[in-house]
């Protein structure tokens, strides 16, 4: 998968984390997005690293979905701890 698959998977994780833990973020749908394709990157480096599960070249792979939808929202969730109150 070519850089640009990762940053089309990572928008989607980004949306598909963001439906999944709704509330208000600090980003907003910017942030959400960034957070969605670093997360992609991330969980797919988790995956390939750690979990014995190295990353396919084809999109439509279940575990690199899973990768990615994992890696955003671990940081949707941390971004939310760290900078959530910081906008009232």
């Amino acid at each position: 998968m070519t850089i640009i698959g990762w940053i089309i998977l990572g928008l989607l994780a980004g949306a598909i984390a963001k439906f999944l833990l709704p509330g208000r973020d600090p980003g907003g749908l910017i942030g959400t997005t960034l957070i969605g394709v670093a997360g992609a990157f991330i969980g797919g480096w988790i995956s390939a690293r750690w979990l014995d599960h190295p990353i396919t070249k084809d999109f439509y792979d279940g575990t690199t979905w899973a990768a990615a939808i994992g890696g955003s929202l671990v940081l949707l969730i941390a971004y939310r701890i760290l900078f959530g109150h910081s906008r009232n």
